[in-house]
């Protein structure tokens, strides 16, 4: 059976259109490389960078390998506190990934959730979500999500929000996101109502919930897939600006954006690669996932074909 299916994966349509596309392709490995590193980080890195009795303040401000006064044992140099940097990348990518697929995740639910039932329902119920919807639209993402943080900050004491802050995180970005989800399940679901297979299933009595579950929502997710991925990229990127400006993820779980804010501070004392790499792992991770979302939003519609 699985052989089965892995043959259907290789001779359908979207696998001949990603081995045609070069960038696809190469995007593919590069985002692969990036999710291998992170989640086998324990295994991978040559340090723990977060176990304090690991570290030496001697070690600190070591340039990269390849510079005369760089040393083997870390290979991209290290930080102010004596931490490879190449293992901090790697572990800091995880909770960069951790957050930015969870906030997906999260307002994928509520939009899909939120687009199907106005757009199946529809009425006044659909104008409300809607307007409330182009509100948060007119606001920048990375706005709702300060406003989101800040409020939980004054509302929490700061232990409690120290505890919850990577879910705080996930949640600030995620419900930032719903709106690009909701309309587009909507417009997809006022098409899908009026066919014949939905009018079918109430004539034989099927219950609303079960033909919005059961028989809308699997004919509207293409577009959904298309946004999820292209949203991840951004997620990544909101995080680490969050976490740059230091209202994201508690400094005790580094993620990209914090590992680039702490280099800033010695960028132009000449410590240029404790930021530079950082940098860099971000723009290759955000880059290769958005080119996957371009690629995968070209290859599904069926009037490029």
């Amino acid at each position: 059976m699985a052989a089965g299916a892995l043959g259907r994966v290789l001779d359908s349509d979207l696998f001949w259109s990603f081995r045609r596309s070069p960038v696809a392709v190469v995007s593919a490995v590069v985002a692969l490389v990036c999710v291998l590193g992170a989640v086998l980080a324990p295994l991978l890195a040559p340090h723990n960078p977060f176990d304090l009795a690991s570290l030496n303040l001697g070690d600190a401000f070591k340039p990269p390998a390849w510079t005369p006064e760089g040393d083997a044992l870390y290979p991209l140099g290290t930080d102010d506190q004596g931490r490879d940097v190449l293992s901090a990348i790697m572990y800091g990518a995880r909770i960069s990934l951790l957050v930015g697929i969870s906030s997906v995740v999260f307002s994928t639910v509520v939009g899909v959730g939120i687009g199907l039932l106005a757009g199946y329902v529809g009425g006044s119920l659909d104008s409300l979500l809607m307007r409330i919807a182009d509100i948060q639209l007119t606001f920048p993402s990375i706005l709702i999500a300060l406003l989101v943080d800040g409020v939980v900050r004054a509302v929490l004491p700061r232990e409690v929000h120290d505890q919850i802050a990577l879910f705080v995180v996930i949640f600030a970005i995620g419900i930032s996101a719903w709106p690009q989800f909701a309309r587009t399940v909507r417009g997809s679901t006022l098409v899908e109502r009026n066919k014949e297979y939905v009018l079918a299933a109430r004539v034989i009595g099927i219950s609303q919930g079960r033909i919005m579950l059961t028989h809308v929502l699997p004919n509207v997710v293409g577009p959904v897939l298309v946004i999820a991925t292209l949203g991840l990229g951004g997620a990544i990127l909101t995080e680490a600006t969050l976490s740059f400006l230091g209202v994201g993820v508690p400094p005790t779980q580094p993620s990209l954006g914090t590992l680039i804010r702490i280099g800033n501070d010695f960028l132009f004392s000449g410590e240029w690669w404790i930021t530079i790499f950082p940098g860099v792992a971000l723009i290759a991770m955000v880059l290769s996932v958005n080119l996957l979302g371009d690629w995968l939003r070209d290859a599904l519609n069926p009037r490029l074909r």
